[in-house]
C-alpha cells in the first residue's frame, strides 16, 4: 500500500472515531460529572499514550523534552486537557448533543483571528469573511432558529460551547512554541494536568462511580477522542504529500455525528441545527478556498 493510500486510511480512521465522541461524551456524562469524566479520561490517555512512547523506546526522550520547556507544558497541561475538556464536557451536559458538537467546530474560524494578536500574524480577509458566515451560523443554532427574538433556551451551555473553542484554539497558539515530538508532548500536557484535576476533584466532588458501564464509557472518551484519534491523525498527516490532501477529511466529521446523535441518542436533529451547521463548515470551506483564489500562488496576501 503505498503512502497516499495509507495518509488516507489513518485520516479515516481517525475522522471515524472523532465521530462517535459527541455521542459518547453524552452517554458517559450520564455516569460522570464533567470534572469526574476528564479525570476518567485522562488518566486513561496517559495510560495509553504512555504505553506508545514505551513500546517506540522514548522514556529519555520524554524526559529531555520536559525538561527542556517545563512551563511550557505547566501551560498547556492547564488548558488541554483540564480546563478545555471541563468547559467542552459541561456545555454537553448542558446542551443537546447536536448543539454543543457544532458550535464548538467553529474553533477553526477563531484560530486564524486569535493568531492575529497572539501571533502576530496578518489578519486576512478570507478570516474574515468566514467568521462573519460561520457566526450566522452560531447565532441561528444558539437561538434555535428564532433570530429576530434572539432568545437563547440555555445560554450558559451556549457560553461554555464557545468559551471551549476559546480555549483549544489558545492550547494550540501556546503550543507552536513547541518543537519536540508531538506524541510525548500530549503526553506531558496530561501527566501535567493529572494533579491538577485531582486536587479539583478531592476538593470539590467525590471520586467517580467505578461501576463496569461507567468506566467504558469512560475510557471509551479517554481513547478515541484523545488519544489514538490524534496519534492516527499524525500518522495520517506524516504520510500524506501535503496535509492539504487529508484535511477536507474533517469535513465527515459532524456529519457522521449528527447521525450517530440521531441514531443512538435518538435526538431529534432541529433545523435550526442543520441550517446553523451548513453556514459553519461553509465558512471552512471558504476558510480553504479564498486565499487560494485571491493569489496566483495559493496564498490570500491582502490584509483586511
Amino acid at each position: 500500500m503505498t503512502s497516499h493510500h495509507l495518509a488516507y486510511l489513518f485520516g479515516l480512521a481517525a475522522i471515524l472515531l472523532w465521530s462517535t465522541v459527541a455521542t459518547a461524551f453524552k452517554i458517559a456524562l450520564g455516569f460522570f460529572t464533567p470534572l469526574q469524566l476528564v479525570f476518567v479520561a485522562t488518566i486513561t490517555s496517559i495510560v495509553t499514550l504512555g504505553a506508545m512512547v514505551i513500546f517506540q523506546g522514548k522514556c529519555k526522550l520524554m524526559v529531555q523534552q520536559f525538561w527542556q520547556k517545563p512551563s511550557l507544558y505547566l501551560q498547556t497541561g492547564l488548558l488541554n486537557p483540564f480546563l478545555y475538556y471541563l468547559v467542552l464536557f459541561k456545555a454537553y451536559d448542558l446542551l443537546p448533543a447536536q448543539q454543543a458538537l457544532a458550535l464548538n467546530y467553529t474553533w477553526a474560524i477563531l484560530l486564524p483571528l486569535l493568531a492575529v494578536p497572539l501571533l502576530g500574524q496578518a489578519l486576512r480577509k478570507s478570516d474574515v469573511i468566514s467568521a462573519v458566515v460561520a457566526y450566522i451560523g452560531v447565532v441561528i443554532i444558539a437561538t434555535g432558529g428564532n433570530i429576530t427574538s434572539f432568545t437563547f433556551e440555555q445560554p450558559l451551555g451556549i457560553i461554555f460551547a464557545l468559551a471551549s473553542t476559546l480555549l483549544w484554539c489558545l492550547y494550540w497558539i501556546v503550543n507552536t512554541k513547541d518543537k519536540g515530538d508531538p506524541v510525548i508532548s500530549l503526553l506531558l500536557s496530561f501527566c501535567v494536568s493529572l494533579p491538577f484535576i485531582t486536587i479539583a476533584l478531592l476538593w470539590s466532588q467525590s471520586l467517580p462511580s467505578m461501576s463496569p458501564s461507567a468506566l467504558a464509557a469512560g475510557i471509551y472518551v479517554g481513547l478515541f477522542e484523545m488519544g489514538i484519534s490524534f496519534v492516527l491523525w499524525l500518522m495520517a498527516l506524516k504520510k500524506a504529500k501535503s496535509a492539504s490532501q487529508i484535511s477536507t477529511l474533517v469535513f465527515l466529521t459532524p456529519l457522521l455525528s449528527m447521525a450517530l446523535i440521531a441514531l443512538i441518542l435518538k435526538e431529534d436533529i432541529a433545523r435550526a441545527t442543520f441550517v446553523g451547521m451548513g453556514f459553519i463548515l461553509s465558512a471552512l470551506a471558504l476558510q480553504q478556498v479564498l486565499p487560494k483564489l485571491g493569489s496566483p500562488h495559493g496564498k490570500d496576501q491582502t490584509p483586511a
